[in-house]
């Protein structure tokens, strides 16, 4: 495992990220099996616990809020309204969290609806600006239950994910985030700027 935390491009102290995120703030299927999986991490060192608020599943960063500007982000958000509105909602699927060096962390299915949110927010950017922020491949969507905040070994997560025996959560998304999002306090939390439909 490796510090998940380290401080990326552009980031720093007191700093905020526009970004379009999948949040599950009422769903309770995913209340309920992220509920099973922090219970059997509790014990493990080096681990961030993401509680039911902060659970989210990131799509689409715009940049950080001192250098959007209001009419571009107002843009934005229109353009993404007219394009999702042809976007039908959808339900997602949590299984078992994989792990990764930085994070604990569910692969959500099926990818193929989400990644049809991404391509449409994607291209309500692109009517805005010239570039894109991001890359468009490699788009895996994934939902963390944990976050490392060290180095160490995997072996005693692998231990403690094998004592959860939850059936799986299945969760209707029928909306996006634009949020702002700050991660001052080792935690991904945000206030959400706008919610926009999807059909």
């Amino acid at each position: 495992m490796a510090d998940h935390w380290w401080w990326r491009p552009g980031w720093r102290q007191g700093r905020s990220f526009y970004t379009f995120h999948l949040t599950f703030q009422h769903a309770t299927q995913v209340h309920r099996i992220a509920a099973a999986y922090r219970r059997a991490l509790a014990a493990v060192p080096g681990l961030d616990l993401v509680p039911d608020q902060w659970l989210h599943l990131t799509m689409q960063g715009l940049g950080f809020t001192d250098e959007v500007s209001d009419t571009d982000l107002n843009a934005i958000i229109a353009a993404a309204r007219e394009r999702l509105r042809a976007v039908p909602a959808f339900d997602l699927t949590l299984t078992r969290p994989e792990i990764t060096p930085e994070a604990i962390r569910w692969e959500a299915q099926p990818a193929t609806p989400t990644i049809a949110v991404r391509d449409a927010l994607r291209q309500a950017i692109g009517a805005v600006w010239p570039t894109v922020p991001e890359v468009a491949d490699g788009f895996a969507p994934h939902v963390s239950i944990a976050y490392s905040n060290a180095a160490g070994p995997a072996g005693p997560i692998a231990d403690a994910l094998d004592q959860v025996h939850e059936p799986p959560a299945v969760t209707p998304i029928d909306r996006v985030d634009l949020i702002v999002l700050n991660r001052d306090t080792r935690m991904y939390q945000w206030t959400t700027h706008t919610s926009i439909p999807l059909r």
